[in-house]
């Protein structure tokens, strides 16, 4: 079967698609990965040509189709502790001010996080680590953590917690060893989660540009993680998207982003309090450092 070709004009309609349905921007060194991947698709489901494809996943009524367009173009590159001083940062400096803060009186033993664009799920379970070591002597601490992503597909695995041995190089073996469990017989050679992890944890499909987000209007986070997803965004798209954060977390809130994405120039609603760790501007704040 010969092998259809993508014109100009049908990229330029996948691509307003994309844009329009996740917010990413697809330029034309992207074109070859669009080919790529949305071939599959047609073959899928025996299609001769992208137009038809088109078609079918702007039909009103077949939102599982539009659901695997989206899987197939989005991007889920991720590891253990990637960018580790954000792991180190909460547990030396975040963690024992929160606890000496609660001590005080001063709040709640709570914190809530939220993971936007979690991917496979490596992120999450790393910060549970974290925590979970963090907060070893701290039973009275109530932590839990929502995890999110357009992606139902990677959700999936997320929520499966289940890692080839090879991605889990970057994990210490000591807390490889505590926090997962080695795979045998049909699962040799991967590791699962342990569900002490999982049960501080839920999962959650949601598109950052819907209008309303799947959780209460009136729900606050203490932490934002957002790292290595906006800069697949336009400027008004990502300047709109941190107003939400913003008004998404806690007095004093912390805002996490990715290595080569900034604030500056976008939003005026967080001060830099770190290498790309961010907190809501005001005078108050998540807790003052621990003495």
């Amino acid at each position: 079967m010969e092998e259809p070709e993508l014109t100009d004009k049908e990229f330029a309609k996948f691509r307003d698609l994309i844009y329009q349905l996740t917010g990413i921007v697809i330029n034309e060194g992207k074109r070859q990965l669009v080919l790529s991947r949305l071939t599959k698709r047609l073959r899928m489901h025996g299609l001769s040509s992208f137009s038809e494809y088109y078609e079918l996943v702007t039909n009103a009524g077949d939102d599982e189709e539009q659901s695997a367009f989206i899987n197939s173009i989005t991007t889920n590159k991720t590891d253990f502790f990637r960018e580790p001083h954000h792991f180190e940062y909460i547990a030396r400096e975040l963690v024992p001010a929160l606890a000496q803060s609660a001590r005080r009186g001063e709040r709640k033993p709570m914190l809530r996080v939220w993971h936007a664009g979690c991917s496979t799920g490596e992120e999450p379970y790393t910060l549970g680590v974290t925590l979970s070591e963090a907060f070893a002597n701290h039973s009275e601490w109530d932590w839990r953590q929502l995890a999110s992503d357009i992606d139902t597909n990677v959700l999936a695995h997320a929520e499966r917690g289940i890692y080839d041995e090879s991605r889990t190089d970057t994990i210490p073996r000591d807390l490889l060893r505590k926090y997962f469990l080695r795979g045998s017989g049909e699962r040799e050679g991967s590791y699962k989660v342990k569900r002490e992890l999982q049960e501080h944890l839920t999962f959650r499909q949601v598109n950052l540009l819907e209008p309303s987000w799947p959780m209460r209007p009136d729900t606050k986070f203490d932490i934002i993680f957002c790292r290595n997803v906006v800069i697949y965004f336009d400027k008004p798209t990502q300047k709109r998207l941190f107003e939400r954060f913003a008004s998404r977390l806690q007095p004093g809130g912390l805002l996490f982003i990715g290595h080569s994405e900034s604030l500056l120039g976008i939003s005026n609603a967080f001060d830099a309090c770190g290498q790309t760790i961010y907190r809501l501007t005001g005078n108050e704040r998540l807790v003052e450092k621990a003495a």
